[in-house]
């Protein structure tokens, strides 16, 4: 990271503290993120005071830019994993009875706007109408939450939220504008053979090189596939490799380690068969 970056990251971390009792969600990534270029642009937006988007493909290192982010800056970490059934409420908070009182129980957006946290807002698009609308307020200039029955919650001027999506998963759709240009987009690009090794690397340090290998040259085979259309992203799973390559650590045969964590996920039996065809020629 740029040294200029590095000063301003520690008077932002010096200027807004905080509370002890959140403390607990502040928690160092098990994986460093790998691209100095990319962690600087996203680092450089978030001091602007700019909400991140980041896009694109599987395996490109969205969620573990995110962890990075949020450790960074040293701010707890809010969740939102979007699906079909996240609304309102799952964001805000919902109502509960506290000492015969009807009272807010907040939701993972309301308590980053209250404690200057980073909010996580993965799958994005994935979200329904009715949980966009909430974000829109959340992220444009107003920067506060109006809870109808209850005062409004202003965002703690620490407070980001970086949104994740991938393209091409059922269930998502596309942005509108009006969300997208409340952010600053980054477009993830996909992991080079380097970069793999050092990601598998730092999250299996027991493995073999001849495994590492091995498992680098299968997901750019598939991947390399997957893009041309002749299996679908199923196999192409960067969380799958690194649990094969522990079970190949921990003993396990590489085929068969491969087969439980990559190829098994294949239901169709035509790409079953392509896929297992490509592990054979690096697992024998």
């Amino acid at each position: 990271m740029r040294k200029e970056l590095t000063i301003r990251l520690k008077e932002f971390q010096e200027r807004y503290g905080v509370e002890e009792s959140v403390r607990g969600r502040i928690v160092r990534p098990a994986v460093e993120f790998i691209g100095e270029d990319i962690l600087d642009m996203a680092v450089s937006a978030l001091l602007q005071g700019e909400n991140v988007l980041l896009c694109g493909g599987k395996a490109t290192g969205k969620n573990i830019l995110a962890d990075n982010l949020a450790w960074l800056f040293q701010r707890p970490v809010y969740t939102v994993s979007f699906h079909v059934n996240t609304d309102s409420s799952t964001l805000i908070g919902t109502d509960t009875f506290v000492d015969g009182e009807v009272r807010l129980r907040s939701g993972p957006v309301a308590q980053a706007a209250r404690y200057g946290g980073f909010c996580v807002l993965d799958e994005i698009n994935m979200a329904k109408n009715d949980a966009v609308a909430v974000m829109h307020s959340v992220l444009d200039y107003r920067r506060l939450i109006d809870v109808p029955g209850y005062e409004c919650i202003p965002l703690h001027p620490a407070t980001r939220f970086i949104a994740t999506m991938n393209y091409g998963y059922a269930g998502t759709r596309e942005l509108n504008e009006a969300l997208v240009s409340r952010f600053s987009v980054i477009r993830m690009p996909t992991l080079g053979e380097g970069q793999l090794h050092q990601l598998l690397r730092a999250d299996v340090p027991g493995a073999s090189e001849e495994n590492i290998s091995g498992c680098i040259g299968l997901f750019m085979d598939l991947n390399e596939k997957a893009v041309n259309g002749e299996i679908s992203t199923h196999s192409v799973d960067l969380r799958g490799m690194i649990s094969a390559l522990r079970l190949m650590t921990d003993g396990m045969a590489p085929k068969d380690a491969v087969a439980v964590s990559i190829t098994n996920k294949c239901f169709d039996e035509y790409e079953f068969q392509l896929v297992q065809d490509v592990v054979m020629t690096r697992f024998v």
